[in-house]
């Protein structure tokens, strides 16, 4: 009988809070390794939050499910072709500048890739057997072909922005008032926390004019026609492109530019971040015995410093090899020629537990998003490598918000000595160190834990159909009654014909009066 009322006590509890298994169907085709981190972390959430969670991506999953179930729908292929586009791409040939023509690029290796993903026979197979879902959960690459699938199984549709706040697409698509004469595009580069001037607003206007060019001309014929392979007489990506009814930020208000929101933007940046673990003994001892102090050096999955040209890799060397501090390399090669005694390298290493650790006193890294935000997470002073996309954007954020210096790889002045020197200055000089606790502070200065946000946000969605009181009326209108235009010509309209009318009076009057004047002079 005591089994019984507690096996009544918990449904009651589930019940009442909830907490109803849903079906979530979660689509991300890209295959970057950090990427496929963060959509893993997020679906693992779903599923230890009871729910069955289904997953088309490159990757099987090998995190441990805690409660509901995870099942993979595998894009084989995809894995091994984006290590071969990663290996063509010559990032490290990458210069800091974005040209406006940037955004066609993107566009087009995001088709390629959507085309692929609904040709693939594991998808095509999978989208017969029509299941049931109660949302679907895709990262947003311009995209309607996987918009398109909360269509296809008549759900809410959720979308993930992985990499950053509040990108223009995504104000775009939501309706979301955010004024581009003070917002810079996610392509601007440079310091902007004093505002722009008038050439910076210019280019800012060109970069969102041109990136409605390409998603009405170019990405919505093109997203019409895959969305017809698998869904004959589906919806228009047009109208997909308004369709979401949550969309959840990488990223939170500590690191990004502070702008106006919708209702159903939430941000869950960190989401991705476990409390640490512990080190291997080896990593563990070199750190615990470093005391002046550690470096952790890491340039993510996507760029490798083994690619480093030869002379960088030893100028590098040499401005590490004059440090008292220890340096932990993430270098994706056997050895080293010339590694100095205090430096030691493994082709991969526990980031987030090497941060954690309380000799660590910088962090040199490429300036991803995901390892920005983990350095925020634990506090550490950050020296910036950028290399391609939005790794030199990041690292101007960083800078102008006092926890990080930037040195892009193809800067002229990436010498030795500029190297080591702004290595010097950031352990040397403490207001990096304490601008990045207060930021971590603020990072942490949550009602909520991300993850615990994401999947509350996400549960609600699903419970309110969609949560269509959340979304903005400026969807439903036209551009021209979005910004007045309507009602500035029925203005002009009006005071055109008031002159028009003072005009003829005047005319009139001034007629009346000299035929008056001759009647009189008569």
């Amino acid at each position: 009988m005591l089994f019984k009322f507690f096996v009544i006590s918990l449904w009651v509890f589930h019940l009442e809070n909830g907490a109803e298994s849903a079906k979530v169907l979660g689509i991300f085709p890209l295959a970057g390794r950090s990427l496929n981190i963060l959509y893993n972390k997020l679906m693992k959430g779903m599923a230890d939050a009871g729910h069955e969670v289904t997953v088309i991506s490159a990757y099987k999953n090998k995190l441990p499910i805690e409660n509901g179930s995870y099942t993979d729908v595998i894009l084989t292929g995809f894995e091994e072709e984006y290590e071969k586009i990663l290996e063509n791409a010559k990032y490290l040939e990458t210069a800091e500048q974005y040209p406006i023509w940037q955004s066609y690029h993107m566009h087009q290796l995001n088709l390629m890739i959507d085309n692929q993903t609904f040709t693939h026979p594991n998808v095509l197979r999978f989208l017969k057997e029509r299941h049931e879902f109660d949302a679907v959960v895709t990262e947003y690459a311009w995209g309607e072909a996987q918009l398109a699938l909360s269509s296809y199984y008549q759900c809410p549709l959720v979308v993930l922005i992985s990499v950053g706040g509040v990108n223009s697409w995504v104000n775009d698509m939501l309706g979301n008032p955010v004024p581009i004469s003070y917002v810079p595009h996610s392509w601007m580069l440079g310091d902007f926390s004093q505002g722009m001037n008038l050439l910076e607003r210019l280019h800012n206007m060109l970069f969102f004019l041109y990136d409605q060019f390409l998603i009405r001309f170019i990405q919505f014929p093109a997203n019409d026609r895959i969305i017809q392979s698998y869904m004959p007489n589906g919806p228009k990506a047009a109208d997909l492109y308004h369709s979401p009814s949550l969309v959840l930020l990488g990223s939170h208000s500590s690191f990004r530019q502070s702008t106006p929101m919708a209702p159903n933007m939430v941000e869950i940046g960190g989401f991705h971040i476990d409390p640490p673990q512990p080190l291997p003994e080896d990593l563990q001892l070199f750190l615990d015995e470093a005391q002046d102090g550690a470096i952790f050096f890491s340039m993510g999955s996507h760029v490798k410093s083994k690619d480093f040209s030869a002379e960088k890799k030893q100028l590098i060397i040499n401005a590490f090899g004059r440090l008292k501090q220890r340096v932990l390399w993430k270098f994706e090669d056997d050895s080293l020629p010339g590694k100095p005694s205090n430096v030691m390298v493994r082709k991969w290493m526990p980031q987030i537990d090497i941060l954690a650790h309380p000799n660590i006193k910088l962090f040199i890294t490429h300036g991803g998003h995901g390892s920005i935000l983990e350095a925020l997470y634990h506090g550490v002073p950050t020296l910036m490598i950028p290399v391609f996309l939005d790794q030199f954007n990041n690292a101007f954020q960083s800078e102008s918000r006092g926890f990080a210096l930037k040195l892009s790889y193809r800067d002229r002045n990436f010498t030795e000595e500029t190297f080591h020197g702004l290595i010097k200055e950031m352990l040397i000089n403490p207001k990096y160190q304490l601008r990045a606790q207060e930021l971590s502070r603020l990072f942490h200065d949550r009602p909520m834990k991300p993850m615990e946000t994401a999947v509350y946000w996400i549960e609600y969605v699903i419970r309110n159909k969609g949560a269509e009181h959340f979304k903005l009326g400026s969807l439903k209108l036209g551009w021209f009654e979005y910004c007045m235009v309507d009602v500035l010509l029925v203005l002009v309209g009006i005071v055109a014909s008031l002159v028009i009318v003072l005009v003829l009076a005047f005319k009139w009057a001034i007629a009346w009066f000299g035929r008056a004047g001759k009647i009189k002079q008569q």
